[in-house]
């Protein structure tokens, strides 16, 4: 901590600086985050471009009485430095550390949990109007929204509103021109020519619905945006400040990274912002090129993402074939509807998107994918616990919420093997939609079947051995199912692991399956109740005698930390599924014998009814 640090720690410690001071606070921001975020991974790049903004947002408006509402909230690096949390700084993302995002948990000066983009406005409409019928219009309501950001429908819906009621919300639009990648879409033409000027005087987009505009202003220069803000807080109506910003300023190695300008990176040398440690395969790498590879022989392929080209894999494809990958902007609705039409056009939509962020259009998948059998294929990347990005990022929900969508078959691949396989058979379904799920991790080597059964994939069955377990293991949960398989063998048990590979709808075989063991229990790195293992369950208690035991993760919103050891703390590892499954054959060997001790199989002659 440097002396400017210590003296800026909180909004009204940094009110007390001389304007002279702030180029050097700025400095050492920048330099406590990248030597943090060197040694933690993390969200850099956008954090770097607002540190003079941040800090000129907290010297004219007064945190937390002001509601400062950051949009897509890996930007906020800096005004948690400058609220109370650069001490703890180095906890960053680390589990029971400072999590990666605004939290309501750690700091008054956070409303939001916000880490999903186009959220910031609608809430800062709703906060003004609170304010003003609680008897505090005085309070006055920022929302900042990055360009990126502002594609979504979210944030348009909110524009509209706020226009429309003349709710005295400040907007700051934080014009870096990008999210991941380069904005894309008429607004970000339109904003490019607000920034060169070229945009008639006086009339844009946001004055026509409502808004005064201020701008563009120079988001690093902290005299011109101190004025601007200022000038917007006294306006005392809707008002939108365009300030400009580099991505990645102040830090070469992200000037210098032309592909996102570190947006996200993993542990690093702080001096060239090179990773450490050589990158392994993931499971994102490897779908990225069998979707390449499939492209190649399939003209009718293409391929969509919201405005997360590279980090969803779409590198390659897009390079091989700029004409058939489409950026529909933080827009993952339109995306998934915009599929519907592609494919009721003859062609055979891929949407690559994140498990988190599909639960935005889970209504289009419904009421115009499903509803019309298209065949759209969804990928969905970082499914089950991702692990530092904590609650809002961790793919909990997908199985449960998909399972439920008619028609729609949803396929979870164990290793990259199956990955390439079963998003071929996914293409391949012609009368109706498909989902192919996987973690974010590294992938791992091939675990090969022994055997096959009616489309299920055998891994594991214990030599001359009675029946006691069957693990039914659901894509990425198979390791820990193989690991507690060797572990219930040193127990004397036998053990069966299955990988059903088309998790939904459930194969009738698995009933048949479980029949022939003692206990069996599904496996899954989504939410228990309601997941897949309770879909494997109804079937089996609809169609055989052997209960299923789901396994899986609470339903509760999880806190950030590494995946295995939150996987371990469910009770998803091979140690604790173990156990598990010993505790159930114990309590079916208790219900055996107290079954046979009330219902003796010869009873005593002389007794009498």
């Amino acid at each position: 901590m440097t002396d400017l640090l210590s003296r800026a720690a909180t909004p009204a410690g940094l009110r007390t600086l001389d304007d002279q001071d702030l180029p050097e606070l700025a400095s050492d921001i920048r330099e406590l985050m990248v030597r943090t975020v060197s040694r933690s991974g993390g969200h850099l790049g956008a954090s770097l471009g607002v540190v003079e903004l941040t800090i000129a947002l907290h010297r004219v408006f007064d945190s937390p009485r002001d509601a400062l509402v950051f949009d897509t909230g890996h930007q906020t690096y800096p005004h948690k430095i400058l609220t109370g949390r650069a001490a703890d700084f180095d906890t960053l993302r680390r589990r029971g550390g400072l999590s990666g995002y605004p939290s309501r948990a750690e700091s008054a000066h956070d409303w939001t949990e916000s880490s999903h983009a186009s959220t910031s406005l609608a809430y800062a409409d709703g906060l003004a109007r609170a304010f003003h019928r609680t008897g505090a219009p005085d309070r006055r309501v920022v929302a900042v929204v990055g360009d990126g950001a502002l594609t979504g429908g979210a944030a348009f819906e909110a524009l509209n509103s706020i226009g429309a009621h003349a709710t005295p919300v400040v907007v700051v639009l934080n014009d870096n021109t990008r999210s991941y990648d380069p904005t894309a879409g008429a607004l970000a033409a339109h904003l490019a020519r607000l920034r060169s000027g070229e945009a008639p005087a006086g009339r844009n987009l946001f004055t026509d619905l409502g808004f005064h505009y201020l701008g563009p202003v120079d988001g690093h220069d902290l005299t011109a945006t101190q004025d601007a803000l200022r000038e917007a807080a006294a306006l005392g109506r809707p008002v939108l400040v365009h300030t400009v910003t580099d991505k990645g300023r102040g830090y070469a190695p992200a000037e210098a990274d032309t592909d996102d300008r570190m947006h996200a990176c993993g542990v690093i040398d702080p001096r060239t912002g090179r990773p450490l440690t050589p990158a392994a395969p993931s499971w994102t790498s490897v779908l990225g090129a069998e979707l390449t590879a499939l492209a190649e022989d399939r003209p009718d392929l293409v391929a969509l993402t919201a405005a997360m080209r590279l980090p969803v894999g779409l590198g390659p494809f897009s390079a091989r074939f700029p004409d058939r990958t489409f950026d529909s902007g933080i827009a993952e609705q339109h995306a998934v509807t915009s599929a519907a039409g592609l494919a009721a056009g003859g062609l055979h939509p891929v949407v690559c998107l994140y498990a988190t962020f599909l639960n935005r259009a889970v209504d289009q998948l419904l009421m115009d994918v499903a509803l019309h059998r298209l065949p759209v294929t969804l990928v969905l990347d970082r499914a089950g616990v991702t692990g530092p990005d904590g609650a809002s990022h961790h793919g909990l929900w997908d199985l449960a919420l998909l399972s439920r969508v008619p028609g729609l078959r949803i396929a979870a691949p164990r290793d990259p093997a199956r990955l390439r396989e079963l998003l071929r058979e996914a293409v391949d379904t012609t009368d109706g939609p498909t989902a192919v799920r996987f973690p974010k991790a590294t992938a791992g080597p091939d675990l090969p079947a022994l055997a096959a059964m009616d489309g299920i994939d055998l891994l594991h069955r214990t030599p001359r051995a009675a029946l006691d377990v069957l693990l039914i293991a659901i894509g990425a949960t198979a390791p820990a199912a193989l690991d507690a398989a060797r572990i219930l063998e040193r127990h004397g048990l036998g053990v069966t692991v299955a990988d059903p590979r088309w998790v939904v709808p459930v194969n009738p075989a698995l009933a048949h399956l479980a029949d022939r063991h003692r206990v069996a229990l599904s496996i899954e790195d989504g939410v228990r109740e309601g997941g897949a293992g309770a879909l494997i369950a109804q079937h089996s208690a609809d169609h055989g005698t052997t209960p299923v035991h789901p396994v899986g993760l609470p339903t509760r919103f999880l806190a950030h930390g590494e995946r295995a050891e939150l996987l371990a703390a469910a009770g998803l590892s091979g140690p604790a599924l173990a156990d598990t499954a010993r505790a159930l054959l114990a309590r079916a060997t208790g219900a055996a014998a107290a079954h046979d001790l009330s219902h003796p199989a010869h009873p005593n002659p002389g007794r009498t009814s």
